[in-house]
């Protein structure tokens, strides 16, 4: 596709993931007990069960009910036309250099924290925020397999390789975005909520000095006199990229990736 053509009636989705059948599930009224006023529900009431998950009602009766916790638009899609305005060269260092890179608009960014999945999602949904994947660095082994990495031998850790628009998103904004997901994990040594190991260590990988002089900055916010902070902050080794399976993944589950989305990430798909 070149500059100037147009494909006509192309389908795009929406950004609200995948619809996924398995969100759907049911419970009997024996197990609600008296703990909800059932006279206060309809179809399309929506809950949030004690796990955090938000889920709509979608049919009841007096001793059924089914629950559906996609996003409402889950699975929607436009049917747009599409004209390719004009091509732009991508960041020219995405893996890992020490010299900052001109006035490039587009650059990337790497950050660790924990569960790829969750991080990956939060990122996506970023307004300046032009592509994610996840992947595996910081380790010794080349083309590393999720198995071999969850063994802890390899020296890799989960992460999340951004392309973001700088003239959109300030670097700024992206390490504070890490910093907010980790909250007082950063005080943890190799673990990030439940997730613990070497794999799930935390960290903030520069690209260039000036990224680097960002994230030294705000990290400093989080020093304590009585508390070690573990995040690392290292210049951005070979990203290698994760399996295919991985990429997305609590999109493909069915959680909006939509931008500016705020709904809660559940990071078991």
């Amino acid at each position: 596709m070149n500059p100037g053509e147009t494909i006509q009636g192309t389908s795009i989705d929406a950004g609200y993931g995948g619809y996924n059948p398995e969100l759907v599930f049911q419970i009997s009224a024996s197990q609600i007990g008296e703990s909800i006023d059932t006279s206060l529900l309809k179809i399309g009431t929506v809950l949030r069960l004690g796990n955090g998950m938000e889920c709509r009602v979608t049919e009841m009766n007096d001793e059924m009910w089914t629950l559906d916790a996609n996003h409402i638009l889950a699975g929607a899609a436009y049917d747009v036309d599409v004209k390719l305005e004009k091509v732009e060269d991508g960041p020219s260092n995405w893996d890992y250099v020490g010299e900052e890179v001109g006035d490039e608009r587009y650059k990337v960014a790497t950050f660790a924290l924990g569960c790829f999945w969750g991080g990956e999602l939060a990122y996506q949904r970023m307004p300046g925020v032009i592509s994610t994947h996840v992947g595996y660095t910081q380790g010794q082994k080349e083309n590393p397999t999720y198995e071999e990495v969850c063994t802890g031998t390899t020296g890799h850790t989960e992460a999340i390789r951004v392309i973001y628009d700088e003239t959109a998103v300030s670097y700024k904004s992206l390490v504070q975005l890490a910093l907010d997901r980790l909250g007082g994990d950063v005080y943890k040594l190799n673990q990030v909520g439940n997730d613990r190991g070497t794999q799930y260590r935390h960290g903030i990988y520069f690209h260039d000095d000036g990224q680097k002089k960002v994230a030294e900055e705000l990290m400093k916010g989080y020093q304590r006199e009585d508390r070690e902070v573990f995040t690392e902050l290292k210049q951005a080794d070979v990203f290698f990229m994760a399996e295919e399976y991985h990429q997305q993944y609590l999109l493909k589950g069915g959680q909006s990736a939509k931008k500016g989305a705020s709904e809660t990430i559940r990071c078991y798909g």
